[in-house]
């Protein structure tokens, strides 16, 4: 229990209030040996054979507690306004009025229920962290209204320390002018002091204790925490570097285990294009190039984005050369601009070590005219067999070699041109074994793609024959076919 609370309790004289718990007597006890009175409640809550006054610090030993009963029938006439409600009485039926109207009272400041006011005033007194209370310095010019929760924060803070110094600095002033006023002269004598000054010093020195407390209270709270906090740090730090490794050992197989699958799509993709490449080849030294998007491709030939382009492998036989082309769409060397570029390029092959190398048979170009016309665009080139592009290849592809003036540019500048149809034009290229005649090129190129390789080598046979018939008729004149048939010396290309 604590003393009496009310609404008047700052102007109840102080003789009558305890300075255990700041509030009116309830049972006043009297401490014999200074003097001074504190609520009998407040005097049971000190543990130990002595009791410590509140007021001036002296101990006295608990036998000598005296209840003091006159003094409690003094008070009872005390006017009394009720710390809960409006009412007004005196304090010999204050309690009374509380059991009466207030038996569950609730704490303004963190709405906890009590079962007797008594109970509400010391949670007020003691407990309650969301209370707004003074400073304890406030008599000497700390102004602040603290919650008790952050009361030590605040006890820390540089204005109560500020405010703390000051204060004691004045102290010691006034301590210090005392002395200087009194001599001492051979042995001890008495100082004597104005009571209301002494008292107001026992009052600050009281308040500087109470302060001292709480810093070392908050020290060792601190302490505490350092320790806990550092042994939580030692065990994070052990926890962490186990993390740590495993997260390295797992980082490490999943390093492996995206290596392995970075070769597996490599593989997978090589696997894809040699497939593509395959469904695309030939193997009898015929191929034919369908090149799709175009004008994407001229543009990004154009802006060097992409220069040129290669086509799949093919094959003169089965286990012949293997081969491809490069083609500039915007042309290579002197003829950039002016110009696509056609080059044939040797590959490394699986049978290069049973072929017959330099590569010397004549490569045989030819850009299809699309329409019904078939004014082809054809060329050849011998190979110069001094040349490194057809010695046996050392790498995957020897330089690329053939026609760097193959077609001008301004026939794809044309608008309807026949040889861009639906951003699609298509190459053949022929390696030429059996030193075909340049007349039968156009006859040769204008056989439809659909028949067997067979069938066309026969037709071009019997072309081959009918004309060299006609050619030795002298009553006979050979009339040309209208493809564009050139022949040209292969340029090597790096």
């Amino acid at each position: 229990m604590v003393g009496y609370n009310s609404k008047n309790l700052d102007d109840i004289q102080s003789l009558y209030k305890c300075n255990c718990c700041s509030l009116i007597f309830r049972e006043p006890v009297q401490l014999i040996d200074c003097g001074h009175r504190m609520c009998q409640s407040c005097a049971s809550e000190q543990s130990g054979n002595t009791i410590t006054c509140a007021e001036c610090g002296e101990q006295t030993m608990r036998e000598k507690l005296l209840l003091d009963r006159g003094f409690k029938n003094d008070m009872q006439t005390l006017l009394i306004i009720c710390s809960l409600c409006s009412w007004t009485g005196l304090l010999n039926i204050y309690q009374n009025h509380l059991d009466q109207n207030h038996p569950n009272p609730v704490c303004d400041s963190c709405s906890q229920k009590f079962n007797s006011v008594n109970d509400l005033d010391r949670h007020i007194q003691h407990d309650c962290e969301k209370i707004t209370l003074n400073c304890p310095l406030k008599q000497i010019g700390c102004e602040e209204m603290v919650l008790r929760l952050r009361l030590a924060e605040h006890y820390i803070s540089d204005q109560h320390q500020r405010i703390l110094a000051n204060f004691v600095r004045q102290m010691s002033l006034i301590l210090s002018n005392n002395l200087n006023n009194h001599s001492l002269i051979g042995s001890y004598q008495r100082i004597d002091m104005d009571p209301n000054e002494f008292e107001k010093i026992s009052n600050a020195t009281n308040i500087l204790l109470d302060n001292i407390k709480t810093l070392v209270d908050e020290l060792e709270r601190l302490t505490l925490e350092r320790d806990q906090i550092h042994n939580k740090l030692q065990s994070f730090i052990q926890e962490t570097t186990i993390l740590k490794k495993s997260i390295e050992e797992e980082n490490s197989s999943i390093d492996g285990i995206n290596h392995n699958q970075q070769i597996t799509e490599q593989n997978l993709l090589s696997m894809e294009q040699k497939l593509n490449n395959m469904s695309l080849s030939s193997y009898d030294g015929t191929f034919t190039w369908k090149i799709t998007n175009v004008q994407e491709k001229i543009t990004a030939a154009k802006s060097r984005t992409q220069t040129s382009i290669y086509s799949p492998p093919f094959y003169s036989s089965s286990t012949g050369y293997k081969m491809c082309l490069r083609l500039y769409l915007n042309g290579d060397g002197n003829a950039q601009n002016t110009h696509i570029s056609l080059f044939f390029v040797l590959m490394r092959g699986e049978y290069d070590a049973i072929l017959s190398f330099p590569f010397c048979f004549k490569v045989i170009f030819c850009l299809y005219d699309q329409t019904n016309q078939q004014k082809h665009i054809i060329d050849s080139f011998q190979p110069d067999v001094r040349s490194n592009s057809f010695q046996r290849p050392r790498s995957d592809m020897n330089i690329a070699s053939g026609l760097p003036k193959f077609a001008p540019l301004t026939i794809f500048q044309q608008e309807n041109n026949p040889y861009v149809r639906n951003d699609i034009i298509f190459i053949t290229v022929t390696i030429d074994f059996n030193n075909t005649p340049k007349t039968i090129l156009p006859y040769m190129f204008n056989l439809s793609p659909a028949l067997t390789t067979q069938i066309k080598q026969t037709m071009i046979r019997q072309e081959t024959e009918k004309q060299q018939q006609v050619s030795n008729s002298p009553t006979m004149n050979f009339e040309g076919n209208q493809s564009i048939t050139m022949e040209g010396v292969s340029e090597s290309h790096q």
